[in-house]
């Protein structure tokens, strides 16, 4: 009897989901965020170690569907993440750090762009896959770091204020960075030709940050407020958040051509306008779907994308330097950015450790460089290395940042996140 690929993905899905439960347990009693667990459970999972997709219990010809399917909720997972993020944000609390966002998210993009770049063309691959390296690296994943400072209670900080402002700023001048080269070198993508291509990539990007910004600040709360009005069931605002934050993912992606993410945000800190009892019964459904179900797969699904086994001996020196480079570069323009606006030198070192982490963002350019094959021509691959990088930013990023915040942790009550 053929198997069915829609009853392995239940198997293989209940998986990723008891390991990904187990391992934020283990991380919770070694005192780390549950994301820590649940990412080195991916790796684990993936095919670095146990490659569990390949086990006997799934057909061969199954596993690109299971893999497909997987990725799919991961996807609904950081979109759902990024919307209770935005549920948390009050716009008067970035605002109240908006210089040194605004500069600490240019520096952090700019910064490893300009300390990688020819390190990596030193290494005998050629400019075009040295500025992608660069750009990949430029990203954040700010999903990873805002999460842990959610378990810890302190995403409303002044740091996690700035963390989330420089966060979107890093994302909008990551994707024009990435623009430019893909511009500039030739490489064929959607977005236009030359620099007449990239100033409409700007103006695109800005119109549909302000107009999204208008519709989710001033329309969604007023409607939620009108379906209160006439009916009183918790699941008729549930099911109409969680399609505002969908609907508004999709069109950051097709109309404005920034992350899904970067919608669903909006529309999250559009909803937190809305008053308590709507609020509460929003993150209620978000807080229950998120996190019993598609945020775990995600953070899971970060080590299930590559063998790390793959990485020749050749291409470590240059793997090793990146992760320095990584780290020190966000450090030292994020950092430096929110100091020049006027932080403190240990504030500006925690926002600068936040966003260390590269994650799904990172992956994204990347792979885009391997689409064009820009990676091809070099001594070595160059993904995997690059893969290797972002996988290690994405898993050292909660216990450093624990580390980071642990003066405060000590003064504050951890918010109780539903795990």
């Amino acid at each position: 009897m053929e198997a069915n690929p829609v009853i392995e993905f239940f198997l293989a899905l209940a998986i990723v989901l008891l390991v990904a439960k187990a391992a934020g347990g283990v991380a919770r009693r070694l005192h780390q965020p549950r994301v820590f667990g649940e990412l080195l459970a991916g790796v684990i999972l993936g095919p670095t170690l146990l490659n569990f997709l390949h086990w006997g219990i799934f057909q061969q010809e199954s596993v690109h569907l299971l893999e497909e399917n997987i990725h799919t909720l991961a996807e609904l997972g950081v979109l759902f993440l990024m919307f209770m993020v935005g549920l948390e944000v009050q716009l008067s609390e970035l605002l109240a750090v908006g210089r040194a966002a605004l500069l600490g998210g240019i520096l952090g993009a700019v910064v490893p762009v300009l300390l990688v770049t020819p390190v990596v063309q030193a290494a005998g691959f050629s400019t075009e896959a040295a500025l992608f390296a660069g750009v990949t690296l430029a990203a954040t994943s700010v999903s990873i770091s805002a999460q842990t400072l959610f378990e810890l209670g302190l995403l409303r900080t002044k740091e996690g204020s700035a963390l989330l402002a420089a966060a979107l700023i890093d994302d909008v001048v990551a994707i024009l960075l990435v623009s430019f080269v893909v511009a500039t070198t030739g490489t064929e993508s959607a977005g236009g030709e030359g620099s007449s291509g990239l100033i409409l990539i700007v103006v695109r990007i800005a119109a549909y940050l302000t107009v999204a910004g208008l519709v989710a600040w001033f329309i969604l709360p007023r409607i939620m407020e009108i379906i209160k009005r006439y009916s009183s069931g918790i699941r008729t605002i549930a099911t109409l958040s969680i399609a505002a934050a969908l609907i508004f993912g999709w069109s950051a992606e097709v109309l404005g051509g920034v992350a899904a993410i970067t919608g669903a945000f909006i529309a999250g800190v559009g909803l937190s306008r809305t008053p308590h009892e709507i609020k509460d019964q929003i993150e209620e459904a978000a807080l229950n779907i998120g996190y019993a179900l598609v945020v775990p797969v995600f953070f899971v699904s970060v080590g299930l994308g590559t063998d790390l086994k793959e990485i020749s001996a050749a291409a470590l020196p240059l793997t090793g330097v990146i992760i320095v480079l990584a780290v020190l570069s966000k450090l030292i323009g994020v950092g430096g950015g929110v100091r020049l606006g006027g932080f403190t030198m240990g504030e500006a070192f925690r926002v600068g450790v936040c966003m260390v982490s590269r994650g799904e963002v990172g992956l994204i350019i990347a792979t885009l460089g391997v689409t064009a094959g820009v990676f091809a021509n070099g001594p070595f691959a160059l993904f995997p290395p690059l893969f290797l990088v972002v996988l290690l930013t994405t898993v050292v990023t909660p216990p450093i940042v624990r580390w980071a915040f642990r003066q405060k942790t000590q003064s504050s009550k951890p918010h109780a996140a539903r795990t």
